[in-house]
């Protein structure tokens, strides 16, 4: 059984269906005006289509709970898919390289009209209307699929901007092959906006630490809550797409009862809980021999 939250998942549905729009209207664009950058916009919204299925299968898989073979539950799946995303970013532009090279051997002519130009600019507003959403709704559901995907996004309209300059450039100039140049200019960029995504989602893979805010508030709820106890010490965060795992050692009085202890334990977890959402907590108890002298939190 599937534990996803609906908005999530509507997200992630309907972020497919805005793909194939923004897909339909850019191809729309290229064919009426003949212009290889604006085909190369087109091009990369096929990436926006595949990204968006990656980001629903993602947000289905880690929303599921844990099992025998994944006892921490699936929660990296979004920074799997976060990755796939950015490895796709990355063959688009190779692939828009490859088709400015074969135009500036060979080029075209353009047929700049309104309804072209119409069409792709109407494909980037949707963009951005849509990326802003999913950015702020990624973050408050603390989803890197559907962040990835927003930013995604947030490159496309960049790059669409790109394009509109060069074809201005053109208008003016009469020179085709700037439009090459242009569609080469965005191919580049995509390719630095796929690995920047890359190397975000490899960082999470990668067990990245809790932000400096978050790790505060931690250290400034065991201060607060854990009366009776000496000491909590080697404070680990991780953060594995909405779940914050989070792990001390807690040094009580040695002649302190196992239940005194537990009592304590259960105390600081239900704060922990009320002040981050979604995290897990994991207390070593200590006896108050193996107190630390430099770096630990007292209490």
């Amino acid at each position: 059984m599937l534990h996803a939250k609906p908005s999530v998942m509507r997200l992630a549905l309907a972020s497919i269906a805005v793909a194939i729009v923004v897909f339909a209207l850019k191809l729309a664009a290229a064919r009426a005006t003949g212009s290889l950058a604006l085909y190369s916009d087109a091009l990369e919204s096929i990436v926006n289509i595949a990204t968006a299925l990656v980001a629903f299968a993602a947000v289905q898989m880690a929303r599921r709970p844990p099992d025998r073979t994944h006892q921490y539950g699936h929660h990296k799946a979004e920074y799997l898919a976060a990755v796939i995303e950015g490895v796709l970013i990355v063959l688009a532009a190779v692939a828009i390289l490859r088709a400015a090279w074969l135009a500036w051997t060979a080029p075209q002519v353009l047929t700049l009209t309104a309804t072209g130009i119409g069409l792709n600019v109407a494909a980037s507003v949707i963009n951005a209307a849509w990326a802003a959403v999913l950015i702020r709704q990624g973050r408050r559901l603390r989803s890197p699929a559907l962040a990835a995907d927003g930013w995604h996004l947030v490159s496309d309209v960049v790059s669409s901007a790109a394009v509109w300059c060069g074809l201005a450039i053109v208008a003016v100039t009469g020179i085709a092959q700037l439009d090459t140049l242009m569609g080469a200019a965005v191919a580049v960029y995509i390719l630095w906006a796929g690995w920047r995504l890359l190397r975000v989602s490899m960082s999470g893979l990668m067990d990245e630490a809790a932000t400096a805010d978050v790790a505060h508030t931690i250290r400034q709820v065991i201060a607060d809550n854990a009366n009776g106890a000496l000491q909590a010490h080697d404070l680990k965060t991780r953060v594995a797409g909405p779940v914050t795992y989070i792990e001390f050692h807690l040094v009580v009085p040695g002649r302190m009862s196992v239940k005194a202890a537990h009592d304590i334990c259960d105390r600081l977890e239900r704060a922990i809980a009320a002040q981050i959402a979604d995290s897990r907590v994991l207390i070593h108890v200590e006896p108050e021999g193996e107190a630390h002298a430099a770096g630990a939190l007292v209490v």
